[in-house]
């Protein structure tokens, strides 16, 4: 007897999943970059708060906050933080793009369905190479949940460029703060794993 024919999933299979599994959340960066879009603008290191809530479908088995659905979710103060700085309207119009060159990220307390959380999202400063960024989420006790620092590429014709090609663009004489020295630390310690990593 043959083996059925695998049939690729239509729209109706794919929008099941989408609303099921929990795919990238459009609509919630929508809204939050809708929500934006008249509230006062930032400094280039100005720290940007936004309000979220855990989804059914940003749970795990466990029925917490997904350890990589935190990952996606800091996504929806770093776009937003990005509107309200110019950098946004400065890549769109300069070329550039951001892309997630690094992470180092801190998990202390369960974020669980349906809990809101605070996030607050601040630019560190840049080196030569990259751009950090410091994200949290915090609890309605004022207890911190988890905390991340990013370190973000800024690209130009498929190539990493210095980020100051892309701030001065909103600041002529942009200079970075003095990196903290936990960033610092990172960012040597960083410096010494091998890449490509060993495969055996």
């Amino acid at each position: 007897m043959p083996h059925p024919v695998p049939q690729r999933p239509g729209l109706t299979e794919f929008a099941a999943a989408a609303k099921g599994l929990g795919m990238y959340p459009f609509v919630r960066m929508i809204h939050q970059a809708r929500k934006v879009r008249n509230t006062p603008k930032l400094g280039l290191f100005d720290a940007h708060l936004s309000h979220h809530y855990c989804l059914p479908w940003d749970i795990d088995l466990w029925l917490e906050l997904n350890n990589g659905r935190t990952l996606t979710l800091f996504d929806l103060g770093r776009i937003p933080m990005s509107i309200r700085n110019g950098t946004a309207q400065a890549a769109k119009a300069g070329g550039f793009g951001m892309a997630v060159a690094g992470a180092s990220v801190r998990y202390r307390k369960r974020v669980t369905t349906f809990q809101k959380v605070d996030m607050w999202t601040k630019p560190l400063g840049f080196d030569d190479r990259f751009l950090y960024i410091e994200q949290s989420m915090w609890d309605q006790k004022g207890d911190c949940c988890n905390h991340i620092l990013i370190r973000g590429a800024v690209i130009k014709n498929r190539k990493m460029v210095p980020p100051r090609d892309l701030l001065t663009m909103i600041e002529p004489e942009v200079e970075s703060p003095a990196l903290p020295e936990w960033v610092q630390n990172w960012i040597e310690a960083d410096n010494t794993r091998p890449w490509p990593p060993v495969r055996d």
